[in-house]
């Protein structure tokens, strides 16, 4: 009757065993950030040197790429281009309704509450995540990894660890200028190019630009960080199959960490915010 059974609907079986085996990973990946954030104290330690080149190699890039493919060079030159192109679209939108004096407020509520730190995350995916999941790959793949470990170097403090602090350490100068970039680009574009008067600008961006919505902007990137760090390592660390199969990592990794830049956004958002997003224009 067993035998029987185990005949019968294969497609509902293929199915249950592919549910099994998400839950087997996502439990993987539970433990596995759990013994990379445990071992985040014993790479600060231990680990100074390896943690302080990691931070250089985060925030300005290595090699050639330093010139131009650094993170602090990607995330402010994409924040840039972000604040401009939300001065643009709030003149206008706003312009079309008589109320383009506004465009201050669009940029301190956008640029602060979504703006700046989903693109600062994208930044950070597209940069130090792919970047420490083709390293920690190619270690893998190349038996790096197993080598360091028949040294008796643990290389979960040693490559993992030591990267999540890097950018933990990293990512507030970063974001910092970020933000910076994204509120100079707002007003160059609302003052210079479209001829607003810099003290209404400047009144209603003072007046909408809440100190406790930068803080919990900060909060929210560092988050994003972590999130991404914690993703990327993973991917990287667990890569099998070759030059390949460290692509599919990369590509896997990149996929996943975006998912999570907006998902930690939308959480953030409804649990600061709320869904009213705590706002009232007048009154």
């Amino acid at each position: 009757m067993a035998l029987a059974a185990t005949g019968r609907f294969p497609l509902t079986r293929r199915r249950i065993a592919g549910a099994s085996r998400s839950v087997d990973r996502l439990g993987e990946q539970a433990i596995f950030y759990l013994r990379a954030l445990a071992s985040v104290p014993r790479a600060a330690v231990h680990y100074k040197k390896e943690t302080l080149r990691l931070v250089a190699e985060i925030s300005m890039g290595s090699g050639a790429l330093a010139v131009i493919g650094g993170t602090v060079v990607i995330v402010g030159f994409l924040t840039l281009f972000a604040g401009g192109t939300i001065a643009v679209q709030g003149f206008s939108s706003l312009g079309n309704i008589g109320v383009e004096a506004l465009t201050g407020f669009f940029a301190a509520f956008i640029n602060v509450r979504i703006a700046a730190p989903v693109i600062a995350g994208i930044g950070l995916a597209a940069t130090i995540g792919a970047g420490s999941t083709a390293q920690l790959g190619a270690m893998r793949v190349s038996e790096e990894i197993d080598a360091l470990e028949s040294m008796a170097i643990p290389s979960i403090p040693y490559l993992v660890s030591t990267r999540v602090l890097a950018g933990m350490v990293a990512i507030v100068p970063l974001y910092s200028l970020a933000v910076i970039a994204s509120f100079i680009a707002s007003r160059f574009a609302t003052v210079v190019i479209y001829g607003q008067s810099p003290g209404v600008y400047d009144h209603y961006f003072d007046t909408f630009l809440i100190p406790t919505d930068i803080l919990w902007s900060f909060a929210q990137a560092i988050v994003m960080a972590l999130a991404v760090m914690l993703i990327h390592t993973y991917y990287g660390y667990n890569a099998s199959g070759g030059p390949v199969g460290v692509g599919v990592a990369v590509g896997n990794a990149v996929r996943a960490s975006l998912i999570a830049v907006v998902t930690v956004t939308l959480l953030i958002s409804l649990a600061i915010y709320g869904s009213s997003g705590n706002f009232n224009l007048s009154g």
